[in-house]
């Protein structure tokens, strides 16, 4: 049995309704863009998928999960928090109050989740300049004082969104190199095992 990664990271994507969160998702896995799309109700069905990656010079397969933004599927949502390495927290920035929102969805994040989960503020849309009501500055200035790495993305032309996901494994990489990020056991034997198997087929060539 062959394994092909270092890491398994459970992601999800979190924000208002709209924002673009199963576009986002959709292109990173598909390279599909979809105009018309119908508002996520669950995070397990059609809303699943995987990825893999590199970052930190490691292949890293990744789990994510696309969530509802509507209130009142926020503890299906809440659920969720606390299994999961990374958050990509997602504002449209042609639409003032979904970066207002963030506030209240990082308060959120930083009560249910595993505190040391890494956080990706994404501001997408960036396709659409003559629409911006929420600069880049007031963006990168949340990120800054919240501790989130942050960047602009469009689901639409595929800008930044693949970085996006990879700058966060990135980050949970250097986390675990630092010991500030533990990884499950089942993952650290898994590494172990690879790391293993690769030096024997090395030394037998």
């Amino acid at each position: 049995m062959s394994y092909s990664y270092a890491y398994l990271f459970k992601y999800m994507i979190i924000g208002d309704s709209g924002v673009g969160k199963s576009c986002l998702l959709l292109q990173l896995t598909d390279k599909q863009f979809q105009t018309v799309h119908e508002p996520t109700i669950d995070v397990e069905s059609d809303v699943f998928a995987t990825k893999m990656i590199t970052a930190d010079s490691k292949p890293i397969k990744l789990e994510i999960w696309d969530t509802p933004g509507e209130e009142r599927f926020i503890s299906i949502t809440r659920a969720y928090y606390d299994v999961n390495a990374g958050a990509l927290l997602v504002y449209d920035i042609t639409r003032r109050e979904t970066f207002d929102h963030l506030a209240a969805w990082l308060e959120d994040v930083r009560r249910f989740a595993n505190e040391d989960m890494t956080i990706m503020l994404v501001g997408n849309k960036c396709d659409l300049p003559h629409k911006r009501v929420v600069s880049y500055a007031e963006g990168e200035k949340f990120a800054k004082e919240h501790g989130l790495i942050f960047v602009e993305a469009s689901a639409k032309t595929a800008q930044n969104v693949e970085e996006a996901f990879i700058k966060t494994a990135g980050a949970i990489c250097k986390k675990i190199r630092d010991g500030v990020f533990l990884v499950p056991e089942c993952q650290l034997l898994f590494f172990c095992f690879c790391s293993r198997k690769a030096e024997n087929q090395y030394s037998r060539n």
